[in-house]
């Protein structure tokens, strides 16, 4: 069994209520996804996929009173390697929606929404574009989503384009590189909030407007706290699978998206996203003006209000 987290809460930072359940899902093979919900437990299912780094408890706050007020059942998954997760290697991003196909039973959910936040983007529209859940897939919301790095809807340039660059080094080395990330992550942990206040000072505008708001302070050092017992394995294997094909297209998710974006943002620019976004036949992009990369976390009532009434649709089909 995986450790208990061995981390204490650290020192000066907010304390953030926890999630309403937490747990593992038993995939078939006996792998472990670790979860934690929020919301309604009677209500449609939303998979919330998080960022890169992240872990099961990177959901704003502003987000879990949105999923109680809609009546929607917020279950965040973890990838493999964070948190409560199994480390695992994936060959391509479309292998999660197979596992997210047994996590959609396991939850007894006929339809979803899905949604992914910046690394987690291309793991909530691969549950669209592949076959082992697009079908039961109502509408999927993307918040400064990673774009493809290689095939025919490559988009991406910058920092992400440098994981196509690195893909055959990371492949070998991803459990050692992961040890090394751990062994340099681990001893800030502790010092949480002195990090946490230094990184939103050098942040652009739009994400220190973000960050400066105590509440996701509180959500995102507790999140990474949570996600340190899976020893960072997650962040290199995120790195690894941005760099290579994702084994699907954007026009083989024909599922409503709507993808939320800054217009300042300096890791995935606008118009890489506009140029992935034009693959996709049913989408609507809505720009965050003066919003950097994170802006994303204060919109998640929005995400959750547009996937509502596709949520209720289907909810009321399949009872």
């Amino acid at each position: 069994m995986k450790p208990a987290n061995p981390w204490r809460h650290p020192p000066g930072v907010p304390r953030c209520e926890p999630p309403r359940a937490e747990g593992c899902f038993f995939l078939p093979d006996g792998r472990r996804i670790g979860y934690a919900e929020y919301g309604d437990p009677t209500g449609p299912v939303v998979l919330w996929f998080h960022g890169t780094p992240g872990g099961r408890r990177q959901f704003p706050i502003v987000g879990r009173r949105a999923a109680e007020k809609l009546g929607l059942r917020v279950v965040l998954v973890e990838r493999a390697g964070s948190g409560l997760s199994d480390a695992y290697r994936y060959e391509r991003i479309g292998d999660w929606a197979t596992d997210m196909a047994h996590v959609a039973d396991i939850l007894g959910a006929q339809r979803i929404g899905v949604v992914g936040l910046s690394g987690g983007g291309p793991f909530a529209l691969a549950c669209a574009g592949m076959p082992a859940l697009a079908d039961r897939v109502a509408a999927v919301a993307v918040l400064g989503g990673v774009t493809p790095a290689v095939g025919p809807d490559a988009t991406c340039s910058g920092a992400i384009a440098l994981a196509r660059r690195f893909a055959p080094v990371m492949s070998v080395g991803r459990r050692p590189f992961a040890a090394v990330t751990a062994g340099l992550l681990t001893p800030v942990i502790p010092l949480a909030h002195l990090a946490y206040s230094a990184l939103a000072a050098a942040m652009p505008e739009g994400d220190k407007r973000v960050f400066a708001n105590p509440e996701i302070e509180a959500m995102f050092i507790d999140d990474i706290v949570h996600a340190a017992n899976g020893r960072f394995q997650a962040l290199l294997d995120d790195a690894r699978l941005f760099g290579v094909d994702w084994g699907f297209r954007l026009a083989e998710v024909t599922v409503p998206v709507r993808w939320w974006h800054g217009d300042a943002d300096s890791i995935i620019s606008l118009a890489d996203a506009r140029a992935a976004i034009d693959h996709l036949p049913d989408v609507e992009l809505t720009l965050m003006p003066d919003e950097s990369h994170l802006g994303g976390f204060a919109a998640a009532d929005d995400v959750l209000g547009f996937l509502h009434p596709h949520l209720q649709v289907s909810h009321a089909q399949h009872g």
